[in-house]
This record gives C-alpha cells, sequence and structure tokens, in this order.
C-alpha cells in the first residue's frame, strides 16, 4: 500500500524553468507539492504536466507581498520550502530592478518566518552571480566576491546576498533550519525561448534562422549544469544533515568558452550559424566555474550529464516547442493557459 506522505512542500516559484523540474521530482518521490508562483517570468505550460498528479496544489502570489491565505492557511502541515522565487536572467530581472531586489529581500524574510512558524526546513536558492565578476577562480564557497553594488545586475547579486545573509542570521538566532545552494549556470528543456540567458538565446536563434548573438568576442567562459543533475543537487541538500552554516556550489565544473559553445550547438544543428558580435554587457563576468568539492564531501554529488547529451536533449525539446504553434503561443502567455491556472488553484 502507497505510504500517505506529511506535510506539504512549498515550492515557491514552482512554475519557472528549474522550479518546475523541482515540482515533478518530489511529486515523483511521492511528496505532496503546494506550488507558489506570481507567473511574471514562469511558462505557464510548466504546470500542465503537473496537473495530473494528485498531490500537487497550484497557489498564485508573490512572495514579494503577504504571502496568500492559501498558504497561511497550511502552515502547520508545512515541512519544506524552497526558495527558487526571481527571475534569473538578467534581460528578466533587469526590467523590473525594484521587483527583483523585493522579491530576494523581503519575499525571503516572508518565506524565512513562514518556515519559523511551521518548523519547516528551508532552502534558498542562491546564485553564482554572488561572486560578481570574480577575481579568483575558479570559485569556493569562501570567496566573497567582486560584486559591483550600483551597476544595472546588483538588484539580483545583492538581493541574493542580502537574502543569504538572512538565512544564516535566521538559522543563527535559532529561528530556522537552512541550507543555501549557490547554483551555475543550469540549461534545459522548460525554459522560455526568450530567456535571455545564452543556451536558450542561441538555440531560439538557430530554430528561427536568425545570426547567433556573442557579446564581446565570445572568450569569456561559462560552466553549464543540466537541469536534472541541479535538481538532484537540491533535493541532497535539503535532506542532508549540515554541519554548519554553509552555501554549496552547484553547478557543473566543466569549463567553456561562449565561442565553444557556440561549436557544439552548431554540431548538433548541423550546420554553420551566422555570427553577430555586440559589446559586452555591464559587469558581466569574464571567467565562471564553480569547486563542487563541498558538493561532492557533503552531498555525495557531481552532475552526472555530459555537455554534448544535454544540450541534444534542450535542443530537440526547444525543436518541438518551435513546431507547435499553438505550445509558442502559450508560452507567450495568452489567456488561456490563465485561466486554465485559476482552476488549478480553486480545484487544488
Amino acid at each position: 500500500m502507497k505510504r500517505e506522505p506529511e506535510g506539504w512542500t512549498l515550492v515557491a516559484g514552482g512554475a519557472g524553468f528549474i522550479g518546475s523540474h523541482v515540482c515533478r521530482a518530489l511529486l515523483e518521490a511521492g511528496e505532496r507539492v503546494l506550488c507558489l508562483d506570481n507567473l511574471q517570468t514562469a511558462r505557464v505550460p510548466n504546470l500542465a504536466a503537473l496537473e495530473k498528479f494528485a498531490d500537487f496544489r497550484f497557489v498564485w502570489g508573490d512572495i514579494s507581498h503577504p504571502l496568500p491565505q492559501e498558504v497561511m492557511r497550511e502552515t502547520r502541515s508545512i515541512r519544506r520550502i524552497y526558495n527558487l522565487a526571481c527571475a534569473a536572467s538578467p534581460e528578466l530581472y533587469q526590467a523590473d530592478p525594484e521587483h527583483t531586489m523585493l522579491t530576494n529581500v523581503v519575499g525571503t524574510d516572508r518565506l524565512l518566518r513562514l518556515a519559523e512558524q511551521s518548523g519547516a526546513r528551508f532552502l534558498l536558492a542562491s546564485t553564482s552571480e554572488v561572486y560578481g565578476d570574480p577575481a579568483v577562480h575558479p570559485q569556493r564557497e569562501d570567496y566573497r566576491g567582486n560584486v559591483s553594488c550600483t551597476g544595472p545586475r546588483a538588484c539580483y547579486d545583492e538581493g541574493k546576498r542580502a537574502a543569504e545573509t538572512l538565512a544564516f542570521d535566521f538559522a543563527r538566532c535559532g529561528r530556522a533550519d537552512v541550507r543555501v545552494a549557490r547554483i551555475f549556470n543550469t540549461y534545459g528543456p522548460h525554459m522560455r525561448i526568450d530567456d535571455g540567458r545564452v543556451v536558450s538565446n542561441f538555440i531560439g536563434q538557430i530554430l528561427s534562422g536568425a545570426p547567433l548573438t556573442i557579446y564581446g568576442d565570445g572568450s569569456q567562459t561559462r560552466s553549464f549544469c543540466y537541469v536534472a543533475d541541479t535538481v538532484d543537487a537540491l533535493m541532497r541538500l535539503m535532506g542532508a544533515e549540515m554541519p554548519d552554516l554553509l552555501a554549496i556550489n552547484i553547478g557543473n565544473q566543466h569549463e567553456l568558452t561562449i565561442a565553444e559553445l557556440v561549436e557544439t550547438l552548431c554540431d548538433i544543428a548541423d550546420g554553420p550559424v551566422p555570427i553577430v558580435h555586440h559589446a559586452l554587457p555591464t559587469d558581466d563576468p569574464q571567467r565562471r566555474r564553480p569547486d563542487i568539492t563541498k558538493a561532492r564531501e557533503l552531498l555525495g554529488w557531481e552532475p552526472a550529464t555530459a555537455l554534448s547529451a544535454g544540450l541534444r536533449k534542450t535542443y530537440d525539446w526547444f525543436a518541438a516547442e518551435h513546431r507547435a504553434p499553438a505550445t509558442a503561443a502559450v508560452a507567450a502567455g495568452d489567456p488561456g493557459p490563465r485561466a486554465r491556472v485559476a482552476r488549478i488553484s480553486a480545484t487544488g
């Protein structure tokens, strides 16, 4: 007989790219999932695949505002909280920098207070952006970063740094049991094609026949982690007993240049693609690679998906979406799926 899951796992930002994958993995593991999202940057279709699970419930809400009553009524039965709520690509988080900052600071505070009231374990999805344009390479968790506190990326970079401070202060004061994950570049299915991050940008441009846009000369580096590996790490971190108050890097140590990423995608697309170059954005990091020693030692985790295999899966998923006009309309957020989301909320 199937064991009845105990309590709810709240996933803030659960309709987003990583969040929707987290929700599905938790549901498949037998957990009851309460998904909280304002749908500002989410793909509404990400929710469609979750509807078939009886233990899934969606609530519309913005964590920078008071949490919805549908969530607060479940306070006593919430056992775990994943905070994945915030736009994560520069194009999207810079579109409303005030909201980005408030989501990271006020929203994290609200969810930490909910964790305190419910006794839930709390996991903050922080980011490699807390390291800024790093002067130390690769980046270890004890590196304090090189962040511009006044630049156009500061709403996100400094917002996440402040969110980490709140989380660790709650933990030091004995108010909440917290985990902090610093997520490096993650890619995979369920990304928005207009997300603004490099993998989705390039694949979208290839599929539409547009030239690939490279900022700078393409020599800047990134390390790309397939979403299934990132989700595995997050779930391990949530379940781990941590010896100290530590942030944990989650990412792939395989570092490559943007130009090399282009070459790999061109191989997948079976041909060369025209390229245009633009100036580098302000404060864009030149190098980015995680040191994942702590994740290996404390979580027994490291990425399992090769870049070529993960990019192929991602490209094929985007190609299928590109061939489906109805899906493309849904991705743009037409009224139909929003009405369906309202029904999910009402009947969850």
